[in-house]
C-alpha cells in the first residue's frame, strides 16, 4: 500500500470520527436545551444501550433483523447482477428491464407491506420480500447501466475469439463493471436497511429493530427510542465499513495500490 493511499485512509477514518463527534454533540445540546422526558442524553442513551445488549431479549431482535436483513438483501444482490448481466448481452431485455425498474422503484418500499401481508401472512417473508425489492433496483441498475459503458472492441475481439454468451458475461462484462457493481451493492444496503427498519414498525410481528423503537415510542419511552434510533445508526455504519466497504478493497486492491 502507498503513502497516499495510507494517507487517503486515515483522512477518510478523521472525517468519519469528526462527524460522529458532531452528531453526538448536536445531540447533547438538544438534552440539554429540551427537558429531559423529551430527550435524553448521550450517557443516558449509550449506559441503557449497553444494558440492553445484555439482554436475550434485545440480542433477539438484533439478530431477528440481522437474519432479515441477510435474507432480503442476499437475494435482491442475486437477482440484481445476474438480471443486470443478462441485459448486457439482451440489449431488448435490458431496455424492458430499465423501463419497468424506472417505474417501480418511484413506489416507497413501505407501500408494497399491505399487499405482502395479504399475500403472505404475517411472518418473516412479507417482510424479506419488502427488503428485496428495494435493493433490487439499485443493484440492478448500476449493473445495466455499466455494461453499457463496456467497449464495444472488448465485446467484438472475444466474440471473433468464440466466446460464448456466458464467455462474454463471465470474462468480458463481469470484470468490466465491477467497480460499479460494489458501489450498487453500498447502495442497495442503504435502501435494504432503511426498508428493513421501516417494515419492521409497521408491521410489528416478531421481534427485530424496528419494532422495538416502535413499541418505545408508542409507551412513550424516549430512552427506548433513542436507544433503538443509537443502535440502528452505529449498526448500519459497521456492516457497511467492515463488510462492505472490505469487500470493495479485495475485490478492487489494484485501485488501492
Amino acid at each position: 500500500m502507498s503513502t497516499q493511499t495510507r494517507i487517503t485512509g486515515n483522512k477518510k477514518k478523521l472525517a468519519m470520527i469528526l462527524a460522529v463527534v458532531f452528531i453526538l454533540f448536536i445531540w447533547q445540546i438538544a438534552a440539554w436545551v429540551l427537558p429531559s422526558f423529551l430527550m435524553p442524553g448521550v450517557p443516558t442513551v449509550a449506559a441503557r444501550l449497553w444494558q440492553e445488549l445484555q439482554t436475550p431479549a434485545f440480542r433477539t431482535a438484533l439478530t431477528d433483523s440481522l437474519a432479515r436483513l441477510g435474507g432480503g438483501y442476499g437475494s435482491a444482490l442475486l437477482f440484481g447482477i445476474g438480471f443486470g448481466l443478462v441485459g448486457a448481452v439482451l440489449a431488448f431485455f435490458r431496455e424492458v428491464l430499465k423501463y419497468a425498474i424506472i417505474i417501480l422503484q418511484s413506489i416507497p418500499s413501505i407501500a408494497w407491506v399491505p399487499l405482502f401481508l395479504i399475500m403472505m401472512g404475517f411472518g418473516n417473508m412479507p417482510i424479506i420480500v419488502v427488503v428485496a425489492i428495494s435493493a433490487f433496483f439499485p443493484a440492478a441498475l448500476s449493473v445495466m447501466n455499466a455494461t453499457e459503458s463496456v467497449q464495444k472492441v472488448h465485446v467484438s475481439a472475444a466474440r471473433v475469439m468464440g466466446a460464448s454468451q456466458w464467455d462474454l458475461l463471465k470474462r468480458v462484462y463481469l470484470p468490466a463493471v465491477m467497480p460499479e457493481l460494489i458501489t450498487g451493492a453500498q447502495l442497495a444496503f442503504g435502501n435494504a436497511w432503511r426498508a428493513l427498519i421501516s417494515c419492521e414498525m409497521l408491521v410489528g410481528f416478531g421481534k427485530g429493530l424496528g419494532r422495538s423503537l416502535s413499541y418505545a415510542g408508542e409507551t412513550a419511552d424516549m430512552v427506548g427510542v433513542m436507544t433503538n434510533i443509537l443502535a440502528i445508526a452505529i449498526l448500519a455504519p459497521l456492516i457497511d465499513q467492515l463488510l462492505l466497504e472490505n469487500l470493495k478493497h479485495r475485490v478492487l486492491r489494484y485501485q488501492y495500490v
